[in-house]
């Protein structure tokens, strides 16, 4: 007898334990729909704020990607040597003319 009272307390104690912890998920559920039913503007806005995030991450990624690629251009194009133009000068003979120096250019 003592072994079915032993049996008998510890189903009790299961089943009531059962009932307890589906109850307890239950009520979770319940306020997590109820939280859910009350807000969903919230979760719409948080919906757009993690939808710009990666708006704005993936514009990031491009402006970077952009930059490099104008850097490897940069670096590609060899700045041409300034060319050499031979500057003209006038022969013009200098004359000594009463003691001062004179050139005469025709």
């Amino acid at each position: 007898m003592y072994g079915n009272e032993r049996m008998s307390t510890l189903r009790l104690s299961t089943v009531l334990m059962s009932v307890i912890l589906a109850a307890a998920t239950l009520s979770g559920m319940t306020q997590f729909a109820a939280a859910q039913a009350v807000n969903p503007g919230t979760n719409r806005l948080i919906q757009q704020n993690q939808l710009q995030q990666l708006r704005n991450s993936f514009q990031r990624q491009q402006f970077q990607q952009q930059q490099q690629q104008y850097r490897e251009q940069d670096r590609q194009i060899v700045p041409r040597p300034r060319p050499e133009v031979p500057v003209v000068r006038q022969a013009c003979p200098i004359q000594i003319v009463n003691n001062q120096i004179v050139r005469v250019c025709r």
